[in-house]
């Protein structure tokens, strides 16, 4: 677990280098522009004359402001954030296996819940109106979109029977026997829960979940107030919203915790839709392709290929959402929570009457 912790750690901190390095060459790309190309190789090395400013950077703190909870609202956002990677499973080994927390799930929802604390805290406490109209927006955007959230992991929830990360995740793969009861559904008289790979996965394996998926994908947008659900930051009209009076390191720290929410959202997407840790790649015949690409559970090849599918899937979830912040326009007030309240939440409850259905079925 303290392993599993440490990567985590790691991962969130190199996160960051990658992210923005990555948002400026993908928004570029979108663009037709170069990005950064000046400093380093490429421009690689601007990230880190961006972190060498922010570090020199004066922290500042308005005359009117209440001090003490503005310097601590950026750490409530970024602990509560960082919570969250507690439980999640980062392979098949019991090195990088998390918790195991059999109420994981649940404990995840409602421990990312409280960055809306730091976000409001953080608004209110800057007494700045632009600031306070930033976190209300957010706090409002938040609140809407975890409802379709919720519903979209309770039918994933409903389908595993579980709340419990790790196990959702070998009901994906070809590890344990115990499950294959979930696999009642032949494909092309293929037992898949024998074959592997993405057979398995919840996204092919239940028909319906892929509207699922994109639901969970757009609420998890808005929950990181990506574009084009970024209202909150609205730096024409807000001067970037909640958090317009920091400077220096607490301003990084809610940057980090901007693209901390993104990767974890990825990882949650992954783990709950695409297979998680489990790899792509199908045995065919005497072509074992999903044991040659897995490795032993309890090992550490194992350890090595489960952390690297698991990556590997949700960063391409990361790379999908800086590609729609850089292809849609922002929404209005109005579309977005006529998006939540009249579109994505109905739909997330019919996802929960077929789960229900589908699991008679099964």
């Amino acid at each position: 677990m303290y392993i599993a912790l440490l990567i985590c750690l790691g991962l969130v901190l190199t996160n960051v280098v990658i992210g923005v390095y990555a948002e400026r060459k993908v928004s570029a790309f979108m663009q037709d522009r170069l990005g950064p190309m000046e400093v380093g190789k490429y421009g690689f090395l601007q990230v880190f004359a961006d972190l060498i400013k922010l570090l020199q950077k004066e922290d500042i703190v308005p005359a009117l402001a209440n001090k003490r909870l503005f310097l601590i609202a950026p750490c409530i956002i970024f602990v509560a954030i960082f919570a969250g990677f507690a439980v999640l499973p980062l392979g098949p080994s019991e090195y990088l296996q998390g918790s195991q927390a059999e109420v994981g799930l649940f404990y995840l929802l409602a421990v990312i819940s409280i960055d809306i604390i730091g976000i409001l805290m953080a608004g209110w406490a800057s007494n700045n109106k632009y600031s306070l109209f930033g976190a209300m927006r957010s706090v409002a955007q938040i609140v809407s979109y975890e409802v379709p959230l919720g519903l979209t992991v309770i039918c994933v929830a409903m389908i595993s029977q579980s709340l419990n990360l790790q196990e959702i995740s070998l009901q994906q793969g070809i590890y344990t026997e115990e499950t294959n009861y979930l696999f009642g559904l032949k494909f092309l008289d293929i037992d898949v829960s024998k074959v592997g790979g993405f057979l398995t996965w919840n996204i092919v394996r239940v028909p319906f979940f892929f509207p699922i998926y994109i639901i969970f994908f757009i609420a998890t947008l808005a929950e990181c107030n990506r574009a084009p659900f970024d209202l909150p930051e609205a730096e024409s009209e807000l001067v970037g919203g909640f958090h317009t009076e920091y400077s220096g390191m607490r301003w990084a720290l809610v940057f980090l915790s901007e693209y901390g929410m993104m990767l974890l959202v990825s990882i949650l997407g992954a783990i709950l839709f695409w297979g998680s840790w489990n790899t792509p790649f199908p045995n065919i015949g005497f072509l074992k392709l999903a044991d040659w690409t897995s490795g032993e559970p309890n090992t550490w090849s194992g350890a090595i290929w489960g952390f690297f599918w698991l990556i590997a899937k949700s960063y391409a979830g990361v790379f999908v959402q800086m590609w729609i912040r850089w292809t849609f326009p922002r929404l209005r007030v109005d579309q977005l929570m006529y998006l939540t309240w009249k579109v994505l939440t109905p739909f997330a409850i019919l996802g929960i009457f077929l789960s229900a259905i589908w699991r008679l079925l099964m």
